[in-house]
């Protein structure tokens, strides 16, 4: 069962796509390479990818960065932001469109349709963002690269995504996420009225032990990891809401399980209960047009708005922005035509 969440996990979420490590030498440790030292202490480490988290400067000995041929000491404190262990599933290459924002030697920038998984997984082995990204790099001359993913978002979530074409370039961008100075915002169309224009919602998010595959908000420090969201009000509707929401951390479902958790669900979100008509009247006119919104836009309503970050090689500050696709730009429109018919008819 542990795999398969961890499977789920990796196909639809916005985890971000680091580990934070720590460790204190112990007193009778002898003088040893530290990309030695951390091989035997962290799980599925290669010398390699210690060696590219080296070079990013994302090893740090009593807070001052190292190289990997430092040798520890007794007593050192290690800190470490490190880059997600490769999985075993092999990527080939695989033509499935793919709209790439912005593309150098270093990274690219992709706007991802919803439906599409980023990383194969548990019931989704072909298909998927990786697999598209390997034929595109093979038909325009790249080589044989393999890309990596600094984050991810959700198979049926649409938006930005940046994608590294080296291991020392994913490291310094998620030194750069783990650090929080990624600016991420997305669109979000959810169930009810606001009263304040903004907020921000603070909560622990671990795995429901009555549901694995959702994740909920736990009082802070009993369980799971800290995670932030910012909300603005962008439109009211009435009965639903759209808001931009601007992630502090990134954690699984961050933005579907903080939503729900203050009483505003995800429209359309089914694992989250959004899939239901939440407010509103009982007419059956009113339940048809919910029910057509639902047919419009058959999946959680919210879209990666925009990405920027700096560049981990050249330190210019990058913006990208993807348009709402279309099936939430029509439903956002049928919702806006039903509020101003409903004003009118009050």
């Amino acid at each position: 069962m542990a795999n398969l969440e961890e499977d789920i996990e990796l196909q639809d979420s916005e985890a971000e796509m680091f580990e934070h490590f720590r460790f204190e030498v112990d007193q009778g440790q002898s003088a040893l390479r530290i990309d030695k030292y951390l091989m035997h202490r962290i799980e599925n480490a290669t010398r390699n990818k210690i060696q590219q988290a080296a070079k990013a400067e994302n090893i740090l000995v009593n807070n001052a960065p190292v190289k990997s041929n430092y040798k520890v000491k007794p007593r050192d404190i290690i800190s470490l932001v490190f880059s997600e262990p490769p999985r075993d599933t092999k990527i080939f290459a695989e033509e499935i469109p793919i709209k790439i924002l912005y593309e150098d030697d270093d990274l690219l920038v992709i706007d991802k349709q919803a439906g599409l998984v980023v990383h194969p997984g548990h019931g989704n082995y072909t298909g998927t963002l990786l697999h598209g990204l390997k034929y595109h790099f093979q038909q325009s001359g790249s080589g044989d690269i393999e890309p990596l993913l600094a984050h991810r978002i959700d198979k049926d979530t649409s938006g930005v995504l940046v994608i590294a074409k080296d291991e020392t370039i994913l490291a310094r961008l998620a030194k750069q996420f783990f650090d929080h100075s990624i600016e991420r915002k997305y669109h979000a169309l959810v169930w009810g009225n606001f009263d304040e224009e903004n907020g921000t919602v603070t909560g622990h998010l671990a795995r429901n032990p009555k549901n694995r595959l959702q994740m909920s908000v736990f009082p802070d420090g009993e369980l799971g990891k800290h995670a932030v969201t910012h909300y603005r009000l962008l439109e009211r509707f009435g009965y639903v809401s759209l808001i931009e929401c601007q992630l502090e951390t990134g954690r699984t479902h961050q933005i579907r399980a903080h939503m729900k958790h203050i009483g505003h669900p995800v429209f359309n979100d089914a694992r989250y209960g959004g899939d239901g008509i939440l407010k509103g009247t009982t007419f059956t006119k009113y339940k048809q047009f919910v029910k057509n919104c639902f047919e419009i836009i058959p999946r959680q309503a919210l879209h990666a708005r925009s990405l920027q970050f700096v560049h981990p090689r050249s330190g210019e500050t990058l913006y990208f922005e993807s348009a709402l696709p279309s099936d939430l730009a029509a439903v956002l429109e049928k919702w806006r035509n039903y509020s101003i018919h409903q004003q009118l008819d009050g």
